[in-house]
């Protein structure tokens, strides 16, 4: 991106702000809303969006990348028993 890890790291730890092309730079990299980068919105509510739209992007989502690591840890038997948890909670088609 461009960003010294000195200064993303200040960025980080709440030291320092970054410049407008910065932050844009940021929000491009992390595939981040600049409403959610700004606290404008919520990253949940952005996300609720994104997956009733395109559904090409849902596997871009933080809460499917965070699901899926989750998922490749788990044991055989613990994959079936949470198969059969989201065949209960989704909606008959």
């Amino acid at each position: 991106m461009g960003i010294a890890a000195e200064v993303y790291g200040r960025m980080e730890r709440g030291k320092m702000m970054p410049s407008v092309p910065t932050l844009f730079r940021l929000c491009l990299a992390l595939r981040l809303s600049a409403d959610v980068g700004l606290g404008l919105a919520t990253a949940a509510s952005v996300g609720a969006a994104l997956w009733e739209g395109d559904p090409g992007h849902r596997d871009q989502l933080p809460e499917m990348r965070r699901v899926l690591r989750t998922l490749r840890r788990m044991s055989r038997s613990q994959l079936n028993l949470m198969n059969q948890v989201a065949a209960a909670i989704l909606p008959e088609r």
